[in-house]
C-alpha cells in the first residue's frame, strides 16, 4: 500500500531536547533488541528531496547524526517511497541496496532490517537496524517489533515537526492525542518483549 509522504519540513537544528533523547533511546533500544552493530532514524525533508539522520547508535554515531543523501536511493529510499517495512539477510545480492551510500557513511553492513515512520498516512522517514543477529531477523514477529518502534519514532518526530518549539500551549492537557498515542506504543512494544 502505497503511503503519501509528509509535507515539506526540515531537519531541525536544534531540537527540543526531549526528544532528541526520545529518538535515541529509539536507536538505542533496536540496537540493543535486534542484537545490531548500528540503528539509525532518518528524518525525510520532501523540499530537499532528501533523507537525513536525525538519531544513530552503534556505527557512525560520532559523525552521521545531520548526514544527507538523496531520498530516492538505497532501501532507505525504497522504504521512504514504498511505506513499506524490509528486511534484506544478504545485502551483496539486493538491488536495493545502494554500496556508494554505505561507503560513504563509513560502514557497509552485511544485512539490513527497514521500517517507515508514518505518522497520519505520512512517511516522515526511516528506522533502520544495521546487521542484526541472524536471530532477530528471523521472522514476522521482529518485523513487526521494528514497525512497532518505527511508529514510536514516528510520533516523536511528528511532535518535534508540528511543535517545534516545544512548548506546553495554555490549553494543553494530558490527554494530548500524540502523548496518548506514545503511550499506547510504549504499551505494545512492553507486551511484545514479553512474549
Amino acid at each position: 500500500m502505497a503511503q503519501t509522504t509528509a509535507p515539506a519540513v526540515s531537519a531541525a537544528p536544534r531540537p527540543d531536547p526531549a526528544l532528541a533523547e526520545l529518538l535515541q533511546s529509539v536507536v538505542d533500544t533496536a540496537r540493543a533488541i535486534f542484537g545490531a552493530q548500528a540503528s539509525s532514524i532518518l528524518l525525510l525533508e520532501t523540499a530537499a528531496d532528501e533523507l537525513v539522520f536525525e538519531a544513530v547508535s552503534g556505527q557512525g554515531q560520532e559523525f552521521l547524526v545531520g548526514r544527507r543523501f538523496p531520498a530516492g536511493r538505497g532501501i532507505a529510499g525504497w522504504v521512504a517511497a514504498s511505506g513499506e517495512p524490509m528486511v534484506v539477510d544478504d545485502l551483496h545480492d539486493s538491488a536495493s541496496f545502494d554500496r556508494d551510500i554505505a561507503e560513504s557513511t563509513g560502514y557497509v553492513p552485511n544485512a539490513l532490517m527497514a521500517a517507515p515512520l508514518l505518522h497520519g498516512g505520512r512517511v516522515l522517514g526511516v528506522l533502520e537496524v544495521l546487521d542484526p543477529s541472524p536471530q532477530a531477523r528471523s521472522g514476522l514477529p521482529e518485523l513487526d517489533l521494528l514497525s512497532l518502534f518505527a511508529r514510536q519514532a514516528a510520533v516523536a518526530l511528528h511532535v518535534l515537526i508540528t511543535h517545534t518549539p516545544l512548548r506546553p500551549a495554555p490549553d494543553a492537557t494530558p490527554d494530548d492525542p500524540s502523548r496518548a498515542e506514545l503511550l499506547r506504543l510504549l504499551s505494545e512494544a512492553r507486551r511484545l518483549l514479553e512474549q
